[in-house]
């Protein structure tokens, strides 16, 4: 007869293999780490998790996360430039930017990429809303920082094909991005070079 963990554990243990990275036998570890943990970790793990999903919203301009009662330091930074506009497909490749040090401009989130096999199409990112800040900025350069890989690249080429007629330069990060790649991976370096040699799309 073949020995398995009691059910309650085989439910944790499917709930961290659903999360992002996590295979099986990672998973597992986890699992024996939360166990061990004493009550009061748990209870603070558990309830600053709850918190954070009750208070963190995405900011209604340029969607990176912000919490629900506080205005974004990105979008009122008045240091920031406001006529340059970076788009990116997630909100942690704000961060990924931020980190390199060479943006000084305005962020737009997409919330994704064109993808026509997961069935996500131009109405399911924020499109519409990158049209609308592009015109009420008056925004002079908008770089896409998307993925190099197939959906990335059709995501760009819309996007400058849906702001051609707004006459303003659109640029597409350039060497040092691998192909293939998204900006989880790439480092700060690569990243700061990528932006600085930016090609003009089309």
């Amino acid at each position: 007869m073949r020995i398995d963990y009691p059910p309650a554990i085989q439910r944790l243990v499917a709930q961290l293999k659903a999360l992002p990275g996590l295979g099986p036998r990672s998973a597992e570890r986890l699992m024996l780490w939360l166990l061990q943990m004493r009550d009061e970790r748990i209870t603070a793990l558990s309830n600053t998790l709850l918190d954070a999903r009750e208070r963190i919203v995405a900011c209604a301009d340029c969607g990176f996360f912000i919490e629900s009662d506080s205005t974004c330091q990105l979008c009122h930074d008045p240091r920031r430039q406001q006529r340059q506009l970076c788009v990116v497909e997630q909100a942690a490749d704000v961060l990924r930017m931020e980190r390199s040090g060479a943006f000084q401009g305005l962020y737009h989130v997409l919330g994704g990429r064109l993808s026509p096999l997961d069935n996500v199409t131009p109405e399911d990112l924020r499109m519409e809303a990158l049209v609308n800040r592009v015109r009420d900025l008056h925004t002079e350069e908008v770089i896409l920082a998307l993925g190099s890989d197939v959906e990335g690249e059709a995501t760009a080429s819309y996007i400058a094909d849906l702001l051609r007629p707004a006459g303003i330069a659109i640029t597409r990060l350039a060497q040092g991005m691998p192909a293939g790649g998204g900006l989880d991976h790439v480092d700060e370096l690569t990243l700061y070079q990528a932006l600085h040699g930016r090609r003009k799309m089309g």
